[in-house]
């Protein structure tokens, strides 16, 4: 598999440490409001990856931190007059709710940063033991940035650039403008912990560091998540984890693009930003999976109601293909016909094409593009009085290609408010078996008073030689 590697700027063949085995590690939220989604960009894309790497017969570690300690968990719980536990835990576990809709599997480990103190203030002491850090008056511990030859080497700007946009905010005491903290003394009032320079709590980006090497190990094979994290807080995060521990930190480096809104940047100030729970409940969380996947990842995506709208209606043809592929294995028999070979040879060209597709750095958008061809040759042959052998083999390849995406995975297609929970399928079967009866005695009038009536529900009837299909719309 080849990926788009930030550090080196070029498509690399992603080649793990240990043969067979990839550690990952993911950049989490920072749980202080609902995700955005902007956030579930991420989220979907490298849940996707992990997919895929294990399809293709990996062992994946995948680490996805939180980050529960911090300046806006702070603000949130002074707001609402608590405290940042209270705050963090509301948002972890929001986070997992809006994660199970958009069926993002857990990680192999969800670590957070106050349960890595220990590990942290280890790594900061190492880095002023080695002069790489240093405590600042005000009890600050701050890393010498300019004291690592190869700053700048991941976000591709000279160091003089960098220097330029530099700045010392109240409060800070640095050496240097360059320096950033890796160490935060606490504020009266403020949460904090035991360490050699000062009561305090750890800065954002040597958490990550630390979890990373708990968890994974002081060199990793890939590290992922959203463009903007490409500067600062990975470069920090390179910078001292190198310094400290004498190691490459991660092999590989993958970044997403960002998300407009219509074709302009994402922003409060500017009113055009939605939660991922504000937009499920309107589209479904299915809707806000596909988008991301439509396109390729590192290609920004310009988010408006005609695109959810376009891939509403793409799932909806999934759905109808899987749908039609349940009712047959219901209403067929046999083994598969000699006519029907060809039909399975397809299949499998259409996996070695997929398998392409994905190979050539994650190519979602191109992969879904190959399973519109699969549904296509999917209806056509079932079309024609199908084996239900055959039908197995629809079900089975379906079934596989877009479980790698993550796609299809409801009993019906959630569209939010248009969802069609609450639909009484018993009723439904009821009237459809009332209206046959009445077709069989040719009591026409109350067969077509059934379909009326169905139609009011909005159920769709479609009369095959193996009997009725329906759905809802």
């Amino acid at each position: 598999m080849k990926i788009y590697n930030t550090l080196t700027r070029r498509k690399e063949e992603m080649i793990p440490i240990k043969e067979g085995e990839y550690k990952i590690y993911a950049c989490g939220p920072t749980v202080y409001n609902f995700i955005h989604i902007g956030n579930s960009r991420p989220i979907c894309v490298f849940d996707v990856l992990r997919r895929y790497l294990e399809y293709r017969g990996n062992k994946v570690t995948y680490v996805q931190n939180f980050t529960d300690i911090d300046d806006k968990i702070i603000k949130r719980a002074n707001e609402e007059g608590t405290d940042y536990l209270t705050v963090s835990e509301k948002y972890i576990k929001e986070y997992k709710i809006d994660a199970k809709g958009l069926n993002v599997r857990e990680a192999t480990v969800h670590p957070r940063a106050t349960e890595n103190i220990d590990e942290i203030i280890s790594i900061v002491q190492t880095l002023v033991d080695k002069g790489y850090a240093y405590r600042a008056e005000n009890g600050d511990v701050y890393f010498r940035a300019k004291k690592f030859d190869e700053y700048g080497k991941l976000s591709h700007q000279p160091l003089d650039d960098l220097q330029a946009g530099a700045r010392i905010s109240v409060g800070e005491v640095k050496e240097d403008p360059m320096d950033f903290a890796v160490w935060k003394a606490a504020k009266p009032g403020e949460p904090y912990w035991e360490s050699p320079w000062s009561q305090g709590r750890p800065g954002w980006h040597i958490e990550c560091s630390a979890m990373a090497r708990r968890y994974l190990g002081e060199t990793i094979d890939l590290h992922c998540g959203g463009q903007d994290l490409i500067f600062p807080h990975h470069e920090n995060e390179i910078a001292q984890s190198e310094c400290c521990n004498g190691a490459p930190f991660a092999h590989y480096w993958m970044h997403n693009g960002y998300i407009n809104v219509d074709n302009e940047k994402m922003s409060k100030s500017k009113g055009n930003f939605f939660t991922t729970r504000d937009v499920a409940e309107k589209y479904g969380y299915e809707t806000i999976r596909y988008m991301m996947l439509s396109n390729h990842y590192r290609s920004p995506i310009n988010y408006t109601v005609d695109l959810l709208d376009q891939c509403t209606s793409a799932l909806k043809r999934l759905y109808t293909c899987r749908d039609n592929i349940r009712f047959l294995l219901t209403s067929t028999s046999g083994e598969l016909k000699e006519s029907e070979q060809p039909v399975t040879e397809k299949f499998a060209a259409h996996r070695e094409r997929f398998i392409a597709e994905m190979d050539d750095d994650l190519n979602t958008a191109n992969a879904i593009s190959v399973i519109f061809d699969l549904v296509r040759d999917i209806n056509t042959a079932l079309a024609n009085e199908p084996s239900q052998a055959l039908a197995k083999e629809c079900e089975n390849i379906f079934t596989e290609l877009t479980g790698v995406l993550g796609l299809v995975y409801n009993d019906t297609l959630d569209t939010g408010a248009k969802s069609d929970s609450g639909v009484d399928a018993e009723l439904i079967e009821k009237l459809i078996a009332d209206r046959t009866a009445a077709r069989k005695s040719k009591d026409w009038a109350t067969a077509d008073k059934i379909r009326d009536q169905l139609k009011e529900m909005h159920v769709v009837l479609e009369d095959t030689p193996q009997g009725v299909k329906w759905r809802v719309e």
